[in-house]
């Protein structure tokens, strides 16, 4: 199939960078386009990515299914396919979550990194799992085919959303903790149980979930990989490069803050790293696929592994949803 896919970006989104993940050859990318916004608010972002498809529609189209990954690498273009950090835009209203869907949602988190109504974030201090109304949304997610993303959730919600869900659900953008132990990224047990269910990790490259950070070899990388591969199976591993391409440094406070704090901050930044970091220079962008692809040959993967980690398996994986 030899599909390229990032399942997971927050660019500040212009034409630059779609033509830089055209020049990367990705037939789809995960965008992020809701962190803390509600209902209304996420229409709004709707309406931005609706003049984005008018102004590039020569390089960029909304994905809403697998089939539209296969209609992208024929025309040449990249399937953008609507993601949320946060449940927040279905407020306390289980049926918001069948119009977000209508409005091209695919993915969605359960938390971001504090405790949602649905379940507990990887900041919490006590994890007190999915919630009632969390058992409902998922039953809601998997009948209407949006993906549960447990990427900044805590482990045992993490652990409970693979449980309860009838179907697989994705950690989009995380590393294992064997490898660099940020609260962010994700235990041997847990990947276990992930990889049991069939369900998906996407790698991140963001330098906070990366060992060295900014400085994070790419050997060092695509050794990761290849223990994360014995660990759950090549077959269950891509890419979620959490790239933040051109994005200011104001970004980052409202990320980790939305609108629930004043602290200046929390979460993965502090003082001595409160803005964006630099990426490592082997992947600035999504042009470092073709770094990832010789760095994953160096490490003793197949072609055929290779092509499933920059993007088969997530194909494979949407097209399970379905």
């Amino acid at each position: 199939m030899n599909y390229k896919i990032d399942n997971l970006q927050y660019c500040k989104w212009s034409r630059e960078v779609f033509q830089i993940n055209r020049e990367a050859g990705l037939d789809a990318v995960h965008v992020t386009v809701v962190y803390h916004e509600d209902f209304d608010e996420f229409n709004s972002r709707v309406d931005e990515w609706n003049t984005y498809f008018k102004d590039n529609s020569d390089l960029i189209f909304l994905g809403k299914s697998y089939k539209d990954i296969e209609k992208a690498q024929k025309e040449k273009k990249t399937a953008i396919f609507f993601g949320f950090q946060n449940c927040s835009p279905i407020e306390d209203d289980i049926g918001l979550v069948e119009k977000v869907y209508d409005l091209g949602c695919r993915f969605m988190q359960l938390t971001y990194n504090n405790q949602s109504l649905l379940a507990t974030g990887c900041f919490e201090n006590v994890d007190s799992g999915v919630t009632n109304f969390g058992k409902e949304v998922i039953k809601e997610m998997n009948r209407l085919g949006i993906v549960i993303d447990m990427s900044h959730s805590a482990e045992k919600s993490t652990i409970d959303a693979i449980n309860i869900s009838q179907k697989p659900i994705a950690i989009t953008h995380a590393n294992p903790t064997f490898w660099h132990a940020a609260k962010r990224n994700k235990s041997d047990e847990l990947l276990k149980i992930l990889s049991q269910n069939e369900g998906m990790l996407g790698l991140s490259l963001y330098p906070h979930h990366l060992k060295d950070g900014t400085n994070c070899s790419i050997e060092s990388f695509c050794e990761m990989t290849a223990k994360t591969a014995e660990l759950m199976g090549a077959e269950k591993i891509g890419i979620g490069s959490d790239l933040c391409l051109n994005q200011p440094d104001t970004v980052v406070e409202w990320m980790r803050n939305g609108t629930w704090a004043k602290a200046k901050n929390f979460g993965e930044g502090t003082k001595k790293n409160s803005g964006f970091p630099k990426q490592p220079d082997w992947f600035i962008d999504a042009r470092g696929f073709s770094n990832l692809e010789s760095g994953l040959s160096k490490v003793g993967f197949s072609k055929n592994e290779i092509s499933g980690i920059l993007g088969d398996n997530w194909y494979n994986f949407y097209k399970r949803m379905n």
